[in-house]
């Protein structure tokens, strides 16, 4: 599991879809998984779950990307990969969520 956790200013779907198109467009075997969106009063959380294949561990990944801004503060993003093993009791080769979060970072 890999995690990157950043505040940024600026227009929340903007970032939003920056981060869709980046992700889907960036590998062809990209998928949206699922997203939820919650408003609660002047606050904003938006939650997507994306998978791809990584050719490093010959297995899917994937990263849940999740937004909360309040009022207009810094939108407040934390990025999680997982999936990335395929060994029974403990990680190895993490390469392909790695990846993925790097991924994340050039489109950010």
């Amino acid at each position: 599991m890999a995690k990157w956790e950043q505040s940024f200013n600026g227009d929340f779907t903007q970032l939003l879809n920056k981060i869709e198109s980046g992700i889907l467009n960036g590998s062809m075997s990209a998928s949206l998984e699922d997203s939820s969106d919650f408003y609660y009063g002047n606050a904003r959380c938006s939650i997507r779950v994306f998978e791809r294949y990584s050719y490093m561990g010959d297995n899917r990944v994937s990263l849940s990307v999740t937004l909360f801004q309040s009022d207009n503060g810094p939108i407040h993003m934390s990025a999680i990969t997982s999936g990335g093993s395929q060994a029974v009791f403990f990680k190895l080769n993490t390469f392909g969520e790695e990846a993925f979060l790097d991924k994340l970072k050039e489109i950010l």
